[in-house]
């Protein structure tokens, strides 16, 4: 048995060794340096650059501005295509743009020989604009007679949406009865940055008509179509690589440099050209993680029951569309599907164009957002009546067989409540609870909780697909290749343990490559949605099953045997009946390939199309300590429950938990991307972006509860972003507990946390 097996990772070797290759590690012979030159302002019209004095730098080999690039736009987000225009992504940006629309906006290009050259030209590049007065937060682009960020739209509103469940209205709903309790709240969520360890890097060359792309790509298959999109190049010329990647996070879901870079390698002439981002360019002009605003109220019964609850959500889009309304529609259904409302639940959403940073897709997908608002108003009303927050969750969270009413997505297999029973356990819950009340003193402690749930990969919102491919070599062994992109989170190892189950053969002879090449690998739209072991490995042990059916029909024509009485077990062909080995898979592999009477090369080939969907679930529980005087928390303790299935790989799904806590840790305590008046970042770069290091973080602790899914190849459900999910508002709640004081902004900074002390009386003026 491989599924369950903590077997070590298949690229831990190269990793550790430091012999995986990375997209700088596979550089061209004789490659050109590009620089991409940023807008200086944030919002505004370029009428005219000054190139002279930077064409004369020696080395400088071109210049292209948003003057020169095809008038084409196009879309960005890693999303599936779709033959249905209503389906298909917002296009509103080009290759370089004359309309600026944040600071950092890419406006012109430099190609030179060497970065020295490129990066002493780009400071003598002067630039003239019509600058306009910038908007920050959605109230300002809201505002009435706000200019259009996009002028082809009346306002900057990109999308708004809404939906109700139940027969009558939340203020119906509340009218009706005398005696609730309501909460009014409107709690935010920050701009944040991925920080991934590789910042996006790529190269792009032309042989013949093939333009050949290598870059750290989530998704190089979508990286194809959007590069021909962008550029006019049929989508059969281009040619996209995909090494060893460190690290996305959703960044890297998004086409980011690539049709550029493509593009940049044509006006040379083919020639070979490098585009790299530094660090400051990644936090300022690649994608962040969506500020949302949640204007929400719920109305509670005094024995806890949530009678109805409201919810608009308007969300800060930045200057383009990327993933768009998606994600903040992500988190309106992740407002409705959490708790079960007597009477009403109304949600809205708007997604507004901004001038700061552009929103794109990250952890979680605006369920971290979502998540934060939902858990505090719950953790509100449940202190609002008195009731413990544990068991108000346990009366109204979801339960077992519930189907979301839009999208029909089933809780296929339920193991929330046991996970919030096992979490309680684990953080001796009823014990801190009743040792924490009714403290005095600067320095206080408290407990606190936080459930989610996630649905796994993006049906039936979006298409769900993937294609796997196996090959026979002459010593038994298999070649497994994957669309499916290993993104540093285990994909590999996991899909190595799903083919061995699937085929008979051990996991030391399943070969596989975190390489993907758009022109030998089989299709897949890649690493994202926590969809890869679900969707990616129902290919695999559909192709599998294939694979192992054509080795056992040539060892039944090589024996002599009957097939339906053989099986793969081992590396051996044996007797279903008897359980005797008869031949190995690699005796019979190299007779495949020689026999002079019958030479086969025996492979196969599947696609998985995708239409179930199930949910995934869980709980996170936090200990703090909260130093009032200087309004620092200090995370004691903290403990993940996930419901995700059947766990494929255990030792690497708690590494997924272990990776998931510490992103929350900081979302909850430290990490937000400031901008100015005129929406330029204050801090992006990672020394004032605060991440949480090893000194702010405690013992992370993993637990699972293993309800196996019937719709999972092996039982098994998303697990890749929701450790992200449920960390910051556990933590929001702990303080609430310590200190009596309701934060309802992200994140818990000391700053922050000393102005609501000092309101609540807990600090002299």
């Amino acid at each position: 048995m491989a599924i369950g097996q903590s077997m070590l990772r298949v690229d831990a070797h190269d990793k550790v060794t430091g012999t995986a290759k990375y997209t700088s590690d596979l550089e061209p012979r004789d490659y050109l340096v590009a620089k991409v030159v940023h807008s200086t302002i944030a919002f505004g019209e370029v009428k005219a650059f000054h190139l002279e004095e930077a064409l004369a730098v020696p080395g400088v080999v071109k210049i292209l501005t948003c003057f020169d690039v095809p008038d084409v736009p196009f879309p960005t987000p890693g999303h599936p295509w779709s033959v249905e225009k209503a389906h298909q992504d917002v296009a509103d940006r080009k290759l370089l743009n004359r309309r600026v629309r944040f600071y950092g906006d890419d406006i012109a290009a430099i190609i030179a020989e060497d970065n020295v050259a490129a990066d002493r030209a780009a400071r003598l590049i002067r630039v003239e604009y019509e600058e306009f007065e910038p908007y920050v937060t959605v109230d300002q682009a809201m505002a009435p007679g706000a200019r259009p960020v996009h002028d082809e739209k009346p306002n900057n509103v990109l999308v708004h949406s809404g939906f109700q469940v139940g027969e009558m209205t939340y203020d119906e709903a509340v009218a009706g009865e005398d005696d609730l309790v309501t909460v009014q709240r409107t709690y935010r969520t920050q701009t944040v940055q991925h920080c991934h360890i590789e910042p996006p890097t790529s190269f792009a060359y032309q042989e013949g008509d093939k333009i050949t792309v290598i870059s750290s790509t989530q998704i190089p298959h979508i990286v194809r179509r959007v590069i021909g999109q962008a550029t006019g190049i049929p989508w059969g010329n281009i040619r996209v690589i995909k090494p060893y990647i460190g690290g996305g996070f959703g960044n890297k879901q998004d086409v980011l440099y690539e049709p550029l870079n493509a593009w940049l390698c044509t006006q040379v002439g083919g020639r070979a050209v490098k585009l790299d981002i530094t660090r400051e360019e990644t936090f300022a002009s690649t994608r962040v993680r969506h500020a949302i605003d949640f204007h929400v109220a719920g109305a509670v019964r005094r024995d806890g029951t949530i009678v109805a609850r409201k919810c608009l959500a308007n969300s800060n889009q930045g200057g383009y569309a990327s993933h768009g309304h998606s994600i903040v529609a992500n988190a309106i259904n992740g407002f409705k599907q959490l708790y079960r409302d007597e009477k009403a639940l109304e949600c809205e959403a708007n997604t507004v164009y901004t001038n700061i940073a552009v929103g794109g897709a990250m952890r979680g997908y605006g369920i971290p957002q979502s998540c934060f608002a939902t858990e505090c108003l719950a953790e509100d009303m449940a202190h609002a009546i008195g009731m413990d927050p544990l068991e108000f969750r346990l009366k109204n969270c979801m339960q077992a067989g519930y189907e979301d009413p839009h999208t029909h997505v089933q809780f296929r297999s339920y193991g929330l409540q046991d996970a919030i029973q096992k979490g309680r356990e684990l953080i001796h819950w009823d014990e801190l609870r009743a040792k924490y009340q009714n403290q005095t003193g600067p320095i206080r402690r408290g407990v606190g909780m936080a459930i989610f749930c996630y649905k796994t990969g993006v049906h039936p919102i979006s298409l769900e697909t993937a294609s796997c491919r196996m090959v026979l070599h002459q010593d038994g062994s298999v070649q497994v290749q994957m669309g499916a992109t290993e993104i540093g989170q285990g994909a590999d190892t996991v899909f190595t343990q799903m083919a061995s189950e699937v085929t008979g053969i051990s996991v030391k002879k399943v070969h596989i490559s975190s390489f993907q090449d758009t022109d030998t690998t089989p299709f897949d739209t890649g690493a994202y949605a926590s969809r890869q072991t679900y969707v990616s490995g129902m290919a695999v042990k559909k192709t599998g099953a294939l694979f192992k059916q054509k080795i056992l029909e040539y060892a039944g024509y090589a024996l002599r045997y009957p097939v339906e009485n053989l099986d793969i077990r081992d590396d051996q062909i044996v007797d279903t009946v008897t359980g005797e080995a008869l031949r190995s898979v690699a005796d019979i592999a190299v007779e495949a390939f020689y026999s002079l009477d019958r030479s086969q090369h025996i492979t196969a080939e599947a696609t998985s199309h995708c239409k179930v969907n199930t949910f995934a679930s869980g709980c996170c529980f936090a200990e703090v300590e909260v130093d009032i005087p200087l309004g620092k928390v200090k995370v004691l303790n903290i403990v993940n429950v996930h419901d995700s299935g059947t766990l494929i790989n255990p030792q690497l799904a708690a590494a997924q938990v272990h990776g998931g806590m510490s992103m929350g840790l900081g979302y909850a305590l430290s990490e937000q991307l400031l901008f100015d008046a005129k929406a330029r970042p204050l801090n992006g770069n990672l020394l004032d972006y605060k991440l949480p290091t090893a000194m702010d973080t405690p013992d992370l602790q993993a637990a699972f509860v293993e309800v196996p899914d019937p719709t999972g190849p092996y039982g098994n459900k998303a697990l890749g972003e929701p450790p992200a999910i449920p960390g910051a508002p556990a933590i929001r709640n702990a303080v609430l507990h310590a200190t009596g004081v309701a934060i309802d902004s992200l994140p818990l900074d000391p700053q922050k946390l000393i102005t609501a002390f000092t309101e609540a009386g807990l600090i002299d003026d």
